[in-house]
């Protein structure tokens, strides 16, 4: 270690007496690199020896590259400010290279306006937060009870401003990685079976059957069906056709959808495509008018689709006995009441249906509509049958002209006699 200090200074504390070249107190371990580029020093102060080695190590390497920048003075509340501005404005895109989205963008500043910009962690230069800084964040987070899929979310922002300092070289080393959050929990996913869809879809009013068979069958989306267009559908082909191409945002209204697997075509069975036939004619609509919209131009209020729903499957709404928020909640009207879904449970449910018919991770990411296969198998991975039994015989092909397992036990148990006192594998106890 005492080449690697060579570049490095213990900072004692002010109350450490050092008696007889004995420390007293925890030492700090200051770090200073020459960059000849800049020709000036860079310095960091770290708690514990392995951190500080590791950011001098990747300074070094950074200003070997020439992509270590002078060090900025912003703070952490002012480089999101100006992520945020960027992302409004359009000039700064996501990791795709494509705008973010508005409801992206409004759960950033909630994140930066609620969370960060109130905490001490705003007021470090960004070149000066460490790990144990953007821990202390997490901590602080979880001592005013957010969950751990919340904290994660209020992170987001913050990461994407060290991930850009990163690639300006402003920084070497990103804060955010390797912290100790807490563990997310796997959420229900609900899914309705054939059996149970169906159930669920027959004793909807007739003008509600189409919309939830079109979340339960085709996989799509709450804002896809909320901009679903009659110039979107193709009900004269064989099959018949669904293409997304907008999305509905809360605040923005239509929008086209993120990335380009969004925009797909989903086929239609023949038993969805009846239920639609039958709502085209229930609603007299046509060309650019809203498929499922309250009315032909304005989109449908989920909250509205889903009480109309929900007091069909069976229950009823009342007030909270126990709590203002939310004011209402829904219990059960009669014993046989129908488990509830919702349209995002009916999108879970319509890959399941594509998975037990036979599609492959490919041919499901493509239909449900994600850029990447590893999103789909992260999400509906769990519903993939076993291929333990697939696997196992195809190596079974595979070695049925050489040595297989079999014949290799039969030669083991020839040769067990040998060791007489220790009955098993030759030579083992």
């Amino acid at each position: 270690m005492a080449r690697d200090m060579a570049q490095m200074e213990l900072v004692h504390q002010a109350q450490c007496r050092r008696k007889g070249g004995r420390c007293r107190c925890t030492p700090s371990f200051r770090v200073r690199v020459w960059n000849p580029n800049a020709r000036k020093m860079h310095a960091r102060t770290f708690k514990e020896y392995p951190a500080a080695k590791a950011w001098r190590d990747d300074v070094r390497i950074a200003i070997r590259n020439g992509t270590l920048r002078p060090q900025s003075r912003q703070t952490v509340d002012e480089a999101a400010d100006a992520l945020l501005a960027g992302m409004r404005d359009g000039t700064l895109l996501d990791r795709s290279g494509k705008q973010y989205k508005p409801s992206t963008c409004r759960s950033y500043s909630q994140a930066v306006t609620k969370y960060l910009k109130p905490d001490p962690l705003a007021r470090k230069r960004v070149t000066a937060v460490q790990r144990a800084d953007m821990q202390d964040y997490v901590d602080r987070l979880r001592r005013k009870g957010l969950s751990a899929s919340t904290i994660a979310n209020k992170l987001d922002p913050i990461r994407v401003v060290f991930r850009r300092a990163m690639r300006r070289g402003e920084i070497a080393v990103d804060p955010t990685k390797d912290l100790e959050l807490p563990a997310v929990r796997g959420r229900r996913d609900r899914i309705a079976d054939r059996t149970e869809a169906t159930e669920l879809i027959a004793v909807l009013q007739v003008d509600d059957k189409a919309f939830w068979a079109t979340a339960i069958y085709a996989g799509l989306r709450r804002g896809e069906l909320r901009a679903l267009r009659w110039t979107d559908v193709e009900l004269d082909l064989q099959p018949s056709l669904i293409h997304v191409r907008r999305t509905w945002d809360d605040v923005e209204g239509e929008i086209e959808v993120k990335t380009d697997a969004g925009f797909r075509v989903v086929p239609v069975t023949a038993g969805l495509r009846a239920l639609i036939v039958s709502h085209r004619a229930i609603t007299a609509r046509s060309g650019n008018d809203l498929v499922f919209g309250r009315t032909a131009v304005d989109p449908f209020i989920p909250s509205t689709v889903r009480s109309r729903a929900l007091k069909a499957w069976g229950w009823k709404e009342i007030a909270n006995p126990e709590s203002d928020k939310p004011k209402t909640i829904w219990i059960k009207a009669r014993p046989d009441a129908l488990e509830p879904i919702a349209p995002h449970e009916g999108r879970h449910s319509a890959a399941s249906y594509l998975i037990e018919a036979g599609l492959n991770d490919l041919e499901l990411t493509a239909t449900i509509g994600h850029s990447d296969s590893r999103t789909t198998k992260r999400i509906y991975g769990h519903l993939f049958p076993d291929s333990s039994a697939t696997i196992a015989a195809k190596l079974d092909a595979y070695h049925a002209d050489g040595n297989t397992p079999e014949r290799f036990a039969d030669s083991v148990a020839d040769s067990a006699p040998q060791d007489r006192e220790n009955p098993g594998f030759p030579g083992h106890s």
